[in-house]
């Protein structure tokens, strides 16, 4: 019986963590989008502008966020990938000239957590012996490949996605003429910002609820800001 449970196949548990990295800059991305480029109509709209104004507005909005938000990713995401490199780079090092002490300094970790002095050795020597760097930059350092930084994925993720929020109030826009632009563009918008709201803390393990009411108050916010500065600056004209 015992044979067979050792050699029985494992069955593995899929946790949320493992979206973390998409999740974030796909969530941040298309929020952006749709806050940014409604908000940016909408007080366009406010200061008087005719159609083609808006829509030259808003295209421009969807192109410079896409592109600044690809850029900032990058930059912020290369940065910790950095970090976390030359972390490895120093393990590495420590291993190579010292591996009893790193044997010690894992196992006192362990022994941190609740682990035997006795046992969590043998646990940080059997570790060690399949995969030194691996363990201690999962157990001392906390970098993993599910949560370590990816760059190049970050910056297209958080482009691509701010692109399609973008489209969003363009299209409505495009579509409205009017007196309809402004609450056609905030009505539409806030509409779908609640589902992605929603949506993005449903996936993350959250409260839906609470997902779309935080994005919703926000979002409607700088809205409300942004169309009272297009006003202002509309009568002074």
């Amino acid at each position: 019986m015992a044979a067979k449970l050792l050699n029985a196949p494992q069955s593995r548990e899929r946790h949320r963590t493992d979206r973390i990295g998409w999740l974030r800059a796909a969530v941040l991305g298309a929020n952006d989008g749709l806050v940014s480029t409604a908000s940016l109509v909408v007080g366009v709209a406010a200061a008087n502008a005719g159609r083609n104004e808006l829509l030259v507005a808003g295209l421009a909005g969807l192109v410079a966020g896409a592109m600044s938000m690809a850029a900032g990713e990058y930059v912020s995401v290369s940065s910790q990938a950095d970090t976390e490199n030359a972390d490895l780079a120093r393990e590495r090092v420590e291993l190579q000239t010292d591996p009893d002490g790193e044997v010690a300094e894992l196992a006192g970790l362990y022994v941190q957590r609740g682990v035997e002095p006795a046992l969590a050795r043998q646990v940080a020597g059997q570790l060690m012996a399949k995969d030194a760097l691996g363990a201690h930059a999962r157990d001392e350092l906390g970098i993993t490949p599910n949560l370590a930084a990816r760059p190049l994925q970050a910056a297209l993720t958080s482009a691509a996605t701010f692109a399609a929020g973008a489209v969003i109030p363009l299209a409505a826009t495009f579509l409205l003429a009017g007196p309809w632009v402004i609450p056609g563009v905030v009505g539409i918008s806030l509409a779908f910002l609640a589902v992605l709201g929603a949506l993005a803390a449903r996936v993350g393990g959250a409260n839906p609820w609470l997902g779309a009411g935080r994005v919703l108050f926000w979002s409607a916010l700088a809205m409300a800001v942004t169309a009272g500065v297009g006003a202002l600056f509309g009568v002074a004209a």
